[in-house]
């Protein structure tokens, strides 16, 4: 399998630089690499994984109640909660919003998806297609909002040099080119170096870099990257496997079709026994 990117042979690991470049900026690196950064990187801490504290919003504006109380936790809620709602009647219940990028023009793109809606000749009258652009519009800006996070390192006191593999991450990406979902999972491996990755960071980065229009062979090459720029391990691979929905729901219309992408670095790439388990270990064939 061709790889998406190449490298210069190296015995241990390839060149310092010759990933990635520029560092995402909503990545922290580890404050214990710091000295090891080159000149210019930014070291700045963001917020760390965990428990998210977002508050909660009540129904949109103008939406049906029903009597319900437009926030959680109130008097008026819980006297209703054990009630059941009239005949036909649309219930709002309090949603949690999830982080979105601050600079997204919500209502812009609301009253932008209002005249899609128009232009395609779509009826928007009925009550299911009432709040259709606001929905639009929130599920965009969730789906190309990239949730930073803090990269835990260890050091590797074992001398551990064998692969460390997590094998089928889901994920989920928009395409550029059509603004369609493409779903699937990846296959994210590297040999340590000095450095060990908080097992729950190789999931986190795929999630990272999937939350933006992506093209698929680009998402892979910058999980790779990431991993060769925080750890400088041994070697790294990473495998996606993916159904896009430009080409089964539209097009050619091949329903079931998987495109899978590979980037290689250092001894996942050029030395064939590493290479070869490494495709093993992930169920794909080389």
């Amino acid at each position: 399998m061709n790889s998406s990117y190449r490298t210069d042979p190296a015995p241990e690991h390839p060149a310092r630089g010759q990933l990635l470049d520029p560092r995402d900026p909503d990545i922290s690196p580890p404050p214990r690499l710091g000295a090891t950064h080159e000149p210019g990187i930014s070291t700045r801490t963001v917020v760390q994984a965990g428990p998210r504290k977002d508050s909660w919003s009540g129904p949109t504006p103008g939406a049906r109640t029903n009597g319900h109380a437009s926030a959680p936790n109130s008097d008026a809620l819980r006297e209703v909660a054990g009630t059941l709602p009239p005949r036909h009647a649309v219930v709002t219940t309090p949603r949690k919003e999830l982080p979105t990028n601050p600079e997204i023009d919500l209502a812009r793109a609301a009253r932008a998806v209002s005249d899609l809606l128009d232009a395609l000749r779509v009826d928007r009258n009925g009550e299911g297609l009432a709040d259709t652009p606001c929905r639009v519009a929130r599920g965009y800006a969730e789906l190309l909002t990239p949730e930073p996070f803090e990269a835990t390192t260890f050091a590797n006191d074992e001398g551990y040099d064998e692969l460390v593999v997590a094998r089928s991450i889901p994920f989920s990406s928009l395409c550029e080119h059509h603004l369609l979902p493409f779903t699937g999972v990846a296959h994210v491996g590297y040999v340590p170096a000095a450095r060990l990755l908080g097992l729950s960071k190789l999931a986190r980065v795929v999630a990272h870099f999937s939350h933006r229009l992506q093209v698929q062979e680009r998402l892979t090459t910058q999980v790779a990257r990431w991993l060769e720029e925080i750890l400088r391990p041994k070697g790294v691979g990473v495998i996606l496997e993916a159904e896009h929905a430009c080409m089964s729901l539209r097009g050619v219309r091949t329903a079931g079709s998987v495109t899978l992408t590979s980037a290689l670095a250092g001894l996942v790439r050029d030395d064939q026994r590493t290479r070869a388990e490494f495709f093993s270990v992930v169920g794909c064939r080389p």
